[in-house]
């Protein structure tokens, strides 16, 4: 029996190469490390994620529902029905509040016999489970909005501590993406005003 030998050597690399490799090995590692840090600053910037911590917006968002706001937003007027976080106007330092854009700035709202009415003309509200029993009439100033949460009978909102000054808002909420189950665009246009 004939035995061969198949091993076969390689051409030794020579320590230059070696040293090109290594040196390339960790350029890649720093691009992606910068990278990264900057995908996650400009993230940041344009976006933030928050917990809802109240009930005053069920059913669109519940206690623990976490959602993603545009924070570029801030620098646009808010649409009517638009889900806005904003800084609480009595006191600032709480934390931001949460709530839903009925009235925009030289609005006159009033709410009576369950009904919200902007400029005299009836919203159409799909988002509400419950009818809006505390009623009143308000007129928006020019740089502040009038708010409610969905759970008007359970909502702190502008009926009670007054406007939102426009310079208070951080953002307008855009998805809610945890838990998987809740997972939902918000904002869509859905409070309109209705024929009388």
């Amino acid at each position: 029996m004939e035995y061969y030998n198949s091993d076969i050597i390689p051409d030794p690399v020579p320590p230059e190469e070696s040293r090109r490799s290594v040196l390339r090995f960790l350029i890649e590692v720093v691009e992606t490390l910068a990278l990264s840090v900057i995908l996650f600053f400009g993230i940041n910037a344009v976006t933030a994620r928050i917990r809802v911590e109240s009930v005053s917006m069920q059913p669109t968002l519940f206690e623990g529902d976490l959602v993603i706001v545009n924070r570029l937003s801030r620098f646009a007027m808010p649409s009517r029905g638009d889900i806005i976080v904003f800084d609480y106007p009595p006191d600032p330092t709480q934390e931001p509040y949460i709530k839903r854009v009925i009235g925009l700035p030289g609005d006159r709202i009033h709410i009576a016999d369950g009904k919200v009415y902007v400029n005299d003309v009836a919203l159409t509200e799909p988002y509400l489970k419950v009818t809006t029993m505390r009623g009143g009439d308000w007129t928006v100033p020019a740089d502040s909005l009038f708010v409610m949460g969905d759970n008007r009978n359970n909502s702190s909102d502008s009926r009670s501590w007054g406007m939102v000054p426009l310079d208070n808002v951080k953002g307008k909420a855009l998805v809610i993406y945890w838990p998987p189950e809740d997972w939902a665009a918000l904002n869509v246009p859905s409070a309109a005003a209705a024929a009388p």
